[in-house]
């Protein structure tokens, strides 16, 4: 782990894969230093993709979410869980098939988009369950979700975080919907976000680039942290979301640097 002192291999840099929960915003709430650390990127021509755990929203609602704190992206460079758990589903299944979705846009979307039908409420005949964070979660889809599962459907997850920071304060996140499937189910989920590598896998492709040439930069040591270690990415643990310093003790696996948010690592980026 260095701090801003010791940044002689940041000079290396030339992609970013970036989150943005507890990175870029807190809910609705722009994080201090946005529109200059994208301003940095764009002059100096650094290529990114916003690579992110939550897959409520669609690449076209996060494109709409930036363009309203003044930050222009295209859809290419957005990548969800959503999107991965779509396109592994798609390798499994080249053909398609049916799909019970507890989720938003973001998953159901994902998943037509793949060749996917969508099932409905207690139609047990699903061949996958993909469970993605869900605002109108309810009975109903609990239940039919775990008649699937216990009927032989696949448990996929498209992220673990058990919580979520908002402008309200940490929520409780996907994992917390996962682990009341799995208490029902006694089957663990197959996981597509951060910490298993094939977010970055899928963000590396994209870019057209080395892991050795990205550094990763994330709130949360136990996803996007850990994540990063499993790809062979650097990283940058940033203190504005959930992980805080006093974590970093005793744990087996480090950040490559620790930074309070996103203006100390505009600085960084500006002096390479």
């Amino acid at each position: 782990m260095s701090d801003l002192s010791t940044m002689e291999s940041f000079a290396s840099v030339r992609a970013l894969v970036i989150d943005m929960d507890g990175v870029l915003w807190h809910g609705s709430k722009p994080l201090p230093g946005l529109l200059p650390f994208f301003e940095l990127l764009r002059e100096r021509n650094i290529p990114f993709v916003l690579a992110t755990n939550n897959a409520r929203q669609t690449p076209e609602q996060y494109v709409e979410k930036l363009a309203g704190m003044g930050v222009a992206v295209t859809r290419e460079e957005i990548l969800t869980s959503a999107q991965a758990a779509a396109i592994y589903l798609k390798h499994q299944s080249p053909g398609g098939g049916e799909v019970f979705a507890i989720g938003e846009d973001g998953v159901r979307d994902a998943l037509t988009e793949n060749g996917f039908t969508l099932t409905d409420l207690y139609d047990v005949r699903a061949r996958y369950v993909v469970c993605g964070m869900d605002h109108g979660l309810s009975w109903d889809k609990l239940a039919t979700a775990t008649l699937n599962i216990r009927a032989g459907a696949a448990f996929i997850g498209t992220n673990p975080d058990t919580t979520l920071p908002t402008e309200h304060g940490e929520t409780h996140g996907n994992g917390a919907i996962l682990a009341a499937l799995q208490a029902a189910t006694g089957v663990a989920p197959t996981i597509m976000g951060k910490p298993e590598p094939i977010l970055y896998q899928h963000a590396l492709a994209r870019l057209g680039v080395e892991a050795a040439q990205t550094v990763a930069i994330g709130d949360r040591l136990e996803t996007d942290i850990l994540g990063a270690v499993r790809a062979g990415l650097r990283s940058v643990l940033v203190l504005s979301g959930v992980s805080q310093r006093d974590a970093l003790q005793d744990l087996p696996y480090q950040p490559t640097w620790v930074m309070d948010g996103l203006p100390d690592l505009t600085a960084a980026l500006r002096v390479q």
